[in-house]
């Protein structure tokens, strides 16, 4: 009897020790447990509370928020599969926090359903059936390269090429690297724009003391035009900075006084590192499928399923 007991320790404490190992390798490698009822912590920055939404609901709240429900049915899976992917690296680095994401364009903007129907209004209907059509119809696609989840960031519109990475936000990721996008400025309608100051308020955003004349050096650039680092009356800013300062729409810059007025040239819209969203319109137009729109924008990865 003792013996029998003895062995049936051993192979309830053998179960337990390869369960232990199987879920450290589980979380090892996505650091989260994804099952059909898996749920998103999002942080909801106007209530200040936290929501767990399912994860596919999420992704519609996304899609939905982040690209306007007119582009092509091929743009909006294309979109579903880079925000579900972003999700999921966002899941995997903040599994053993109070929340994944926040909705914002701090990570990818999700409205939830009221708002939705607030916003659509009368086309409520025909816009959700088809986001959801994009949605369910990639139901657990996402993208990887070397069998690892890719961060698949994504922007409205790009200067004419997407920018590489390193340039922008410093790591060296190999699939977020620049490539064609010059059909965007066919289809977007921010391609171009002009913003025109004061002097004054031009020098007020940027905290700096007037003076009657501007002084610009720029210092670097990334491959595609975008200001990396630029000297403005023996300041120097970032790109990013001016950008963030003047309210511009992206680091793609021209500066030009004309007495008390400064006139600002930008191209593109966003950050310009991975998917643009008004390129993937563009390319659907041109005959593209979702899968052809994620392999141009995200170099030599693969489509994956949950």
């Amino acid at each position: 009897m003792k013996k029998l007991l003895f062995i049936s320790v051993v192979i309830v404490l053998m179960i337990y020790v390869v369960n232990i190992l199987f879920e450290e390798q589980i979380l090892d490698k996505y650091k989260f447990n994804f099952n059909e009822n898996t749920y998103v912590r999002v942080k909801r920055e106007s209530l200040g509370i936290i929501d767990k939404v399912p994860f596919e609901e999420y992704i519609i709240g996304v899609v939905a928020g982040e690209m306007p429900a007119s582009f092509d049915i091929e743009a909006l899976k294309a979109q579903a599969v880079a925000a579900r992917s972003y999700v999921l690296t966002k899941m995997k680095q903040n599994f053993k926090n109070d929340y994944d994401v926040v909705d914002t364009i701090s990570n990818q903007v999700y409205l939830d359903d009221n708002k939705l129907r607030s916003n659509w209004g009368n086309n409520y209907d025909v816009n959700i059936n088809k986001v959801k059509e994009a949605v369910i119809s990639t139901r657990g696609e996402y993208l990887t390269y070397n069998g690892e989840v890719v961060n698949a960031f994504f922007f409205s519109t790009s200067v004419g090429k997407t920018e590489n990475c390193v340039d922008v936000f410093g790591g060296n990721l190999p699939y977020l690297v620049s490539v064609d996008s010059s059909w965007d400025e066919d289809v977007s309608p921010v391609f171009a724009v002009e913003k025109e100051y004061t002097l004054d308020d031009f020098y007020a955003g940027l905290d700096l003391p007037y003076a009657e004349d501007i002084k610009m050096e720029i210092i670097d650039t990334t491959s595609t035009g975008r200001i990396k680092k630029i000297k403005i009356n023996d300041k120097e800013y970032t790109g990013s900075e001016v950008a963030s300062k003047l309210s511009l729409r992206s680091a793609f810059f021209k500066i030009e006084q004309d007495g008390n007025k400064v006139y600002i040239n930008t191209k593109g819209y966003g950050h310009g590192v991975g998917m643009s969203q008004y390129g993937a319109l563009a390319m659907a137009k041109r005959g593209y499928n979702y899968k052809e729109i994620l392999k141009h924008y995200y170099t030599n990865v693969e489509i994956s399923n949950l």
